[in-house]
């Protein structure tokens, strides 16, 4: 049976595994628009600002108890230039899983949290394409905390809530 949740925001039942992501990483906003053309290399799983900043996209991943799926957040870690070049070094191997991990800053602000900027990270690539999995440093931060202990169904649909129903 495909999972499934009640939404008391909008009252309907929805189907399948929500996720959510943001669209780059933060230090992507700082620039102005008119000047990202010249300043901001922007690929599919990867951004790189002034030649200096270097960003990769990945995903957290919240086990859901009872359920096969996790609820996952794609997200944006800042890395070392040297990491970085060894990332994008493997990013078309079939086979990657074997390098790394590699030590980031969380890039993002996540509504249902407070204060997720320059979280700790260690980003583990995946084989066969597959966005890396982020590991948040093992804190008390509430993300942390879910990332380690897994969530509730009830935990998806307040997520999905927030993300979805808030402005």
């Amino acid at each position: 049976m495909a999972f499934e949740f009640f939404c008391s925001s909008c009252g309907e039942t929805h189907h399948g595994m929500p996720a959510f992501g943001a669209e780059a990483p933060l230090d992507y906003y700082l620039v102005p628009p008119e000047e990202r053309p010249a300043r901001v290399r922007f690929g599919a799983d990867d951004c790189v600002i002034d030649g200096t900043k270097f960003f990769v996209l990945g995903c957290i991943e919240l086990a859901v108890h009872g359920e096969r799926e996790p609820f996952t957040w794609g997200v944006w870690v800042s890395l070392g230039e040297a990491s970085y070049r060894q990332w994008l070094a493997t990013y078309a191997d079939e086979k990657r899983a074997h390098v790394g991990p590699f030590f980031g800053w969380l890039s993002v602000e996540l509504k249902p949290y407070a204060d997720t900027m320059n979280l700790k990270t260690n980003v583990h690539l995946r084989d066969h394409g597959a966005r890396p999995i982020i590991a948040l440093e093992p804190t008390d931060h509430p993300l942390a905390v879910e990332q380690r202990d897994g969530i509730s169904v009830q935990r998806v649909a307040e997520l999905f809530s927030r993300m979805v129903h808030e402005a």
